[in-house]
């Protein structure tokens, strides 16, 4: 869906917090608690910036497993990272665009 940039890594005890710059275009298909997809890794949203904010990002807390099977591990700030938004969000989103005319998704035929 687009293409995200590490902001910060926090690592902790238990886990590690990274944070996530995106697109303000995905920002409406990221929430608090639901699914996004970083690299190829499918993971919770630990945290997510406000609507009002100018720079959008979110956060995914990541356990010591999945920091070393992963590439997440050697994440550092401003590492480039590969988004995929929750295909549920996506439904909603094109649920709305058939329901609103105004709203144009794709090309026509």
């Amino acid at each position: 869906d687009g293409t995200g940039s590490v902001l910060e890594v926090r690592p902790g005890a238990q886990w590690s917090v990274v944070r996530i710059w995106m697109p303000t275009r995905l920002a409406p298909l990221v929430v608090d608690k639901g699914s996004i997809t970083v690299d190829g890794v499918s993971l919770t949203v630990s945290d997510v910036s406000s609507a009002d904010v100018t720079d959008q990002w979110f956060e995914v807390s990541l356990i010591p497993e999945t920091l070393a099977a992963t590439t997440l591990g050697a994440a550092v700030p401003g590492t480039d990272v590969n988004l995929e938004t929750d295909i549920l969000a996506r439904h909603v989103q094109r649920l709305i665009a058939f329901q609103n005319p105004t709203t144009t998704e794709g090309g026509s035929r």
